[in-house]
């Protein structure tokens, strides 16, 4: 299955947008699926991850309350909400597929597939 970013932009502080992360060559299920980004000259970063029937779904605490993973199996294809951005939420976001659930800090490893990356600026 190969995974492809998109919906990034530039939206404003406080602003919102919607990412998506399409699977082709298969089915999403029964794929666990994470959400990482990684700002210029930084460190890749947690996001959050959706179990592969969307029962569970995990957070980083710098988006926690703000951000929101959801996911279409019929459509393939997974939505990272952001709401209330802000200025250091700038970053390549990237989509990543994992075939085993995960469990806390487990969750930020182990992911296999990796789909392009979609910029994303916030503006003060």
């Amino acid at each position: 299955v190969q995974l492809q970013a998109s919906g990034g932009g530039l939206v404003q502080a406080g602003g919102s947008l919607r990412l998506s992360c399409a699977a082709s060559g298969g089915t999403l299920i029964p794929a666990v699926i994470g959400w990482f980004r990684q700002a210029s000259e930084k460190e890749r970063e947690f996001v959050g991850v959706i179990m592969d029937r969307g029962s569970r779904v995990l957070y980083s605490d710098s988006v926690k309350g703000r951000f929101t993973i959801s996911r279409d199996n019929a459509k393939n294809t997974v939505y990272l909400q952001m709401n209330s951005v802000r200025p250091e939420d700038t970053a390549v976001y990237y989509c990543a597929s994992r075939t085993n659930r995960c469990v806390g800090a487990a969750c930020y490893h182990g992911y296999n597939s990796w789909g392009q990356g979609t910029l994303v600026t916030v503006s003060s």
